[in-house]
């Protein structure tokens, strides 16, 4: 006969069921699919619970949730020392009873193959489905920021973003080495003492990806993205009004448990100052350079600002204390306009010649290239409208299309660009 007897799961029972949660979630290969909060939620709602007990003792956990004639086994935990003893057949057992006196007909559930109750499942007849393939999402916004992240008008970007930066590969490694790496590998962080960074500049003539490198960044580490329009608070009327908006905006931001939060164009409220108390944009100035050290106590906060003048930032901006770094962000070389071509291209990549594209389209940002990809396509996809011919679209389709383009870039964007790099990096 057992030593172990079977009841319902008591509200009392909670502590050591979450003893036991733990105890088969320490191997990773073992983690239970559900959560605890949602199996101990589905227990305090009535859904079939039970327990092994020996004595006092909890040695086993079930816990299932019915859907109609469909049943999930949300969890089979069982003590280290009461394994392979057939505790948890008789759990499954009494679940099955439950269940069918419910009327569920269907009853799955969702294991890793390491996990406790695997071997009670298989001797209770239960049959493994081969071929399936298990898909998940997480927000990453704890449910607490989900409210005030929508209010912000923030949200968390998708996975991937990082690599479809075509490209810019020098850039890439060096946000990624000064801002990436410090703010996910923390435990190596904290063992060689390095600071992780928690306010950058991008700084670069327009077009160049600053934004989307924010984007990029934020994707990378999984945290919420926000962004502040200047522009916006401006519409708070006033120098007063802005700087007023300015500090409810970071009240709200600061409250989130992590965040990206992206400036553009910041040098609308943080040009540099006459040094006269009259200037309209002293006081909107001075409010964003108060502002920032209380960002900067945040563990999982990252200000990102952005400004194609970074020569037009006040000079207290920019010091060290406020911003760890400085980062160029320039217009694409030869290699990285051949990457965003090949990106944009398609299937026109096989039909063209890349390097003449290259050639032609020297002070096209990554913006232009993109319109002009799609410019070149339509042309050759209106020929063939008209002709049917099957010719594929040719060199000539986009440079008609960078022809036609003014490029945002001009070459006295790029001669400043090369004294604000001499002048204001710091990286």
């Amino acid at each position: 006969m057992p030593v172990w007897r079977m009841r319902d799961f008591h509200d009392d029972d909670l502590d050591q069921a979450i003893q036991l949660w733990d105890q088969n979630g320490m191997d990773a290969r073992a983690m239970p699919v559900f959560p605890i909060s949602e199996v101990i939620a589905a227990a305090r709602a009535g859904q079939p619970a039970v327990v092994a007990v020996v004595g006092d003792e909890l040695v086993g956990v079930a816990v299932a949730r019915a859907d109609g004639d469909r049943a999930w086994v949300l969890l089979v935990a069982l003590a280290a020392g009461w394994r392979q003893r057939g505790i948890g057949s008789d759990l499954l057992a009494e679940l099955e009873r439950r269940l069918r006196a419910m009327g569920v007909r269907r009853i799955s559930a969702l294991l890793p193959a390491e996990a406790a109750g695997t071997a009670a499942l298989q001797n209770a007849g239960y049959r493994a489905r081969d071929g399936l393939v298990f898909y998940e999402t997480m927000d990453h916004v704890p449910a607490a920021d989900a409210g005030l992240l929508d209010t912000l008008g923030g949200r968390v970007l998708p996975d991937g973003l990082w690599g479809s930066m075509a490209g810019m590969e020098r850039e890439k490694e060096i946000v990624e080495r000064r801002i990436v790496l410090p703010l996910k590998e923390t435990e190596l962080v904290e063992r060689y003492g390095v600071v992780p960074p928690k306010a950058v500049i991008l700084f670069g003539p327009p077009g160049t990806g600053k934004t989307s490198f924010a984007k990029a960044v934020a994707s990378r580490l999984g945290w919420p993205f926000v962004e502040l329009f200047p522009s916006r608070l401006a519409a708070a009327g006033g120098p007063a009004g802005l700087a007023t908006a300015l500090r409810e905006a970071f009240a709200d931001i600061v409250a989130l448990e992590s965040v990206v939060l992206f400036i553009d164009e910041v040098e609308e409220i943080a040009s540099e100052r006459s040094g006269m108390a009259a200037d309209p944009g002293h006081m909107v100035t001075n409010e964003l350079l108060k502002l920032i050290p209380g960002f900067r106590q945040h563990d999982e906060h990252l200000m990102v600002c952005a400004t194609n003048s970074v020569r037009s930032l006040d000079p207290a901006f920019l010091r060290p204390g406020r911003f760890d770094y400085l980062l160029p962000i320039g217009p694409p070389d030869a290699t990285a306009r051949a990457a965003i071509w090949q990106r944009y291209l398609g299937p026109a990549a096989e039909s063209v010649d890349v390097t003449r594209l290259v050639e032609a389209s020297e002070l096209f940002t990554p913006a232009d290239i993109e319109f002009a990809a799609r410019k070149g396509a339509q042309a050759a996809f209106e020929h063939e409208v008209v002709h049917r011919g099957g010719r594929p679209a040719s060199t000539e389709d986009f440079l008609v299309a960078i022809r036609e383009i003014r490029p945002t870039l001009t070459d006295a964007m790029i001669r400043d660009f090369e004294e604000d790099m001499e002048l204001y990096t710091r990286m």
